[in-house]
């Protein structure tokens, strides 16, 4: 199993996850020169936060990544900037240009740090619904309604 991780300008970073989320962060930061104090977090193509620092303190030191992440996904690299005084945390891209490359994830990384997003947001939802089913396409088709053609 493993999942690709994108930072900086442009860098994939292929990481199996199943090792120690203590282990994951770490190797997390040294590939992307982070600052071992930061605390960094992963968000998913499909808009999915994974935050690995809280995950730490939540799970018992020897569980893996596997448990938070799913296989063959790509993740962005996250910087957390905590919140002070009860405000929510803010996130920060990792990978340059995010708003050229994702526009949709970037679009999620503003509303989840509680900014406002540049788009129409019923538009964007809209084409993030119809990118998923077209990634994901549901077991059985959907049937709208039916008109037989009179054509024959």
């Amino acid at each position: 199993m493993f999942i690709t991780v994108r930072f900086g300008a442009g860098c994939r970073e292929l990481v199996n996850p199943w090792c120690s989320l203590v282990t994951l962060t770490a190797y997390l930061k040294k590939r992307g020169q982070i600052s071992p104090d930061v605390t960094i977090a992963l968000l998913a193509e499909d808009g999915h936060l994974v935050s690995l620092d809280k995950d730490l303190e939540t799970f018992p030191s020897p569980s893996l990544g596997s448990f938070l992440l799913q296989e063959r996904r790509t993740y962005t690299l996250l910087r957390v900037i905590k919140g002070e005084d009860g405000a929510p945390n803010c996130y920060e891209s990792l990978l340059e240009n995010l708003d050229d490359q994702s526009p949709e994830l970037a679009e999620e990384l503003r509303r989840l740090s509680g900014l406002p997003t540049v788009g129409n947001s019923r538009r964007r939802r809209l084409g993030t619904r119809n990118g998923l089913r077209e990634q994901d396409p549901p077991s059985r088709p959907r049937r709208v309604g039916f008109t037989p053609s009179r054509t024959r």
